[in-house]
């Protein structure tokens, strides 16, 4: 009997019906642990290079880790990939709540889906018996009703449900998969890939919430230590008290929050959108995921110009705080909420509409794009603007059209507007500032999907100033003293590529980074070794092995890169980022420059074990790796067949829930509530005290009636799955 796993992976088939159940030996989950390394096997040896990222051939993997459904904190977490139709490569992201855990208990280590069904459809996996069921009545529905609907129609509100939105099946290329409302497989465009398939959800139920594990009572001694750790770590503290929201103010005052799509490094508006306003203004309650103590999602409930913003779909984070507020020069706390809201509701990555939206308000301050062009006043500080905008992203309405594609296609199909982009393979930039923090430059340069903040430790956990936690926890990594700031030296790429891959364990060991890591989190490098352990049984898991497993994803993810024609010339950071910051602070002024990237990049290849020249991976690196038999003697070449059992095979649907015919049309989904027709920028508000009385006054009056729906948008049907298909090819670059 396996130890942390089922040893069971779903194969299904959209295109037949068909339901498979492949049973992976023993090695297989010691070798890649769960996660995308897990979901890259797949995905290497099934997907046709040059394949229509948002075509039936596309192959979409959820996979969990042997370490999902553990009692204990930050675990229950799944990891979707695909190739990416925002980025130009491998699609790659993670998600929390309960669903992962939830999916784990009902008997399965991952899916893996292929082709397209002709019709709406989900996957419904009871105690270990998958059937796909008709879902076209869901088709078009939001989040929350659509989950509401599943509850009712399976009869048991325990059920967890992971699913896309109206974005999804809209084939937003920012769509996301959505799972309790409010989490989301945000990043690389996951969700339209999976409404692209007419999967509209994954409904999982496992009664059973037992699961094996070698040493249960490590396990239980990690959790308490864990638990009792949490408010003496005043990281973890502050996540729990103000959320990741409560980084808004440090950032600001370090000269390292976004600003006006990243010319600048601080805004005048910080406070308004700060953790500490939500925490004493709108925040309701703290959410948590599965088994986890740290409870760091908020939950708010707020209004802006009479349009609600409800419990039911959480409350921002830093990131969206971030791209929705500073990037945009918005410092209206209600409005990032009803735009977070809206992402959440409809399916998309806060992060990718914000920044788009941001990139189409700096065009318009510097005449590339007119009002006529947008139609409306999308400049920098309109909340009511930004707002609307991101419902009309959601529904393809309108300019949202054209902003659906992700900013960098944006800009391609409108001929305009690259120099004031803030993007890497596709991917719009998160609120982390590579001008101050180097080697987070070079990671989002190098990174197989683009520009993230979760793939590699920050600068200042290494630099003059981090604390005895912090050094002695990357010592385990080889960092054994600390590094000047805003340095990009040797010591400081070796700290950038030997974090990555312990970042990239935790996306295959599918752990929370906010719990586990390689410095300032709950548990650090010996923690994670010993819970792998306690889990599996394995015994002599160390923390070499765990790097490993790191660098064996990230040089898959490189070689399905190369075999899509990408190589070292996608591996480059935007022209503004080369730009020297504006405004007043400690990073005015501060720029990065082309040639300490491209020596920071040679060193960093030269480590990695990369040709220098194109920047993918050598054969001996993937013989090292044991790689050579998966992706061929060179990155662009070869494949081999899973050995692996396949103990049955079921067609489906349910006999009881037939399916309607092709020509069955989708309903139509509701427009999302917005704002009123947008009004003149408001001006930036003064100091936290009055931000904290406005918002508190909002908070005591009575709402205002709800702005009615506009026409057009309630009218706007979601396209047959044909149609928009077509329409999508178009759009391709």
């Amino acid at each position: 009997m396996p130890n942390g796993y089922n040893g069971k992976i779903l194969h299904v088939n959209l295109t037949t019906g068909e339901l498979t159940v492949e049973t992976p030996p023993a090695n297989f989950y010691r070798k890649y642990l769960g996660g995308s390394a897990m979901g890259m096997h797949y995905i290497l040896n099934t997907l046709s290079p040059g394949a229509d990222p948002l075509g039936p051939d596309n192959v979409l993997t959820l996979m969990l880790s042997v370490l999902t459904g553990t009692p204990i904190s930050g675990q229950s977490r799944l990891t979707a990939n695909a190739k990416s139709p925002l980025a130009d490569g491998i699609g790659d992201s993670q998600c929390g709540g309960f669903f992962p855990a939830e999916l784990k208990f009902a008997g399965f280590d991952g899916l893996v889906v292929t082709g397209k069904s002709p019709r709406p459809v989900y996957l419904w996996i009871s105690d270990g018996k998958p059937e796909l069921r008709d879902a076209s009545h869901l088709w078009g529905k939001t989040t929350h009703d659509a989950e509401t609907m599943l509850k009712a129609e399976l009869g048991d509100d325990k059920v967890e449900v992971m699913q896309v939105g109206p974005a999804g099946e809209n084939l937003v290329r920012t769509a996301a998969i959505m799972n309790m409302s409010t989490r989301a497989n945000g990043r690389t465009g996951m969700g339209a890939v999976m409404g692209s398939k007419n999967l509209k959800a994954v409904v999982a139920r496992g009664k059973s919430k037992r699961l094996a594990t070698h040493d249960p009572r490590k396990i239980n001694e990690l959790a308490k230590w864990g638990a009792a750790s949490v408010d003496g770590n005043p990281d973890v503290a502050g996540l729990k008290l103000h959320g990741t929201a409560g980084v808004v103010s440090f950032q600001n005052s370090i000269g390292t929050l976004p600003t006006f799509n990243y010319d600048a490094g601080q805004f005048e508006g910080f406070e308004p959108i700060s953790g500490e306003v939500m925490t004493e203004t709108i925040l309701k309650e703290r959410d948590t995921c599965y088994a986890c103590t740290v409870n760091c999602k908020r939950v708010v409930e707020t209004s802006f110009n009479g349009v609600p913003v409800k419990r039911k779909y959480g409350g921002p984070e830093y990131e969206t705080l971030s791209t929705f507020g500073s990037y945009c020069a918005v410092d209206n706390l209600a409005a990032v909420a009803l735009a977070n809201q809206i992402c959440n509701e409809y399916g998309m990555d806060t992060i990718g509409v914000g920044a788009t939206i941001a990139w189409a308000m700096d065009c318009m301050k510097n005449g590339v794009l007119t009002e006529a062009e947008v139609g409306l006043p999308l400049r920098y500080g309109n909340a009511e603007a930004m707002v609307q905008m991101t419902g009309m992203i959601a529904l393809r309405e309108g300019f949202g059209d054209v902003l659906a594609e992700g900013s960098r296609r944006a800009a391609d199909r409108l001929g305009k507007g690259h120099d004031l982009l803030i993007t890497v393979k596709g991917t719009e930039a998160p609120a982390h500032m590579p001008q101050a923090k180097r080697s987070l430059g070079l990671i989002y340069a190098v990174l197989p999907f683009g520009a993230d903040h979760q793939s590699s430790e920050h600068d200042p956990m290494v630099e003059e100033g981090a604390s005895d936690l912090y050094m002695g926890r990357l010592k385990m990594l080889g960092m054994d003293h600390a590094l000047a700031p805003r340095s990009l030296d040797d010591d400081k790429v070796k700290f950038a590529q030997k974090t990555q891959h312990f970042y990239s364990f935790l996306d295959s060991a599918d752990l929370c980074q906010f719990v586990w890591g390689p410095a300032w989190t709950l548990y650090g490098p010996q923690e994670t070794v010993e819970l792998v352990n306690a889990v599996t049984g394995w015994g002599d898991f160390t923390i070499d092995e765990l790097m490993a497993v790191g660098e064996r994803r990230l040089n898959m993810m490189r070689a399905f890169n190369a075999r899509e024609g990408l190589d070292r010339t996608a591996d480059k950071l935007p022209r503004k980022f080369y730009k020297a910051l504006q405004g007043e602070g400690p990073t005015a002024g501060v720029t990065l420059s082309p040639e300490e990237m491209e020596r920071a990049q040679d060193a960093y290849y030269e480590m990695s074990g990369w040709d220098q020249a194109t920047g993918n991976p050598t054969r001996a690196t993937l013989e090292r790796l044991d790689l050579a038999s998966l992706v061929g003697s060179s990155p662009t070449d070869g494949r081999e067949s899973s050995p692996h059992t396949k103990e049955r095979t079921m067609n489906m649907p349910n006999e009881s829930q037939p399916m309607p015919t092709p020509t069955q049309a989708p309903a139509e989904p509701a427009a999302p509530a917005m704002a009123p027709a947008p009004v003149a920028a408001p001006k930036p508000a003064a100091r936290r005290k009055a931000a904290v009385k406005k918002a508190t006054a909002k908070k005591k009056a009575a709402p205002k009636k709800a702005a009615p729906k506009k026409k057009a948008a309630a009218k706007k049907a979601v396209k047959k799955p044909a149609a928009k298909k077509k329409t999508a090819a178009k759009r391709k670059k």
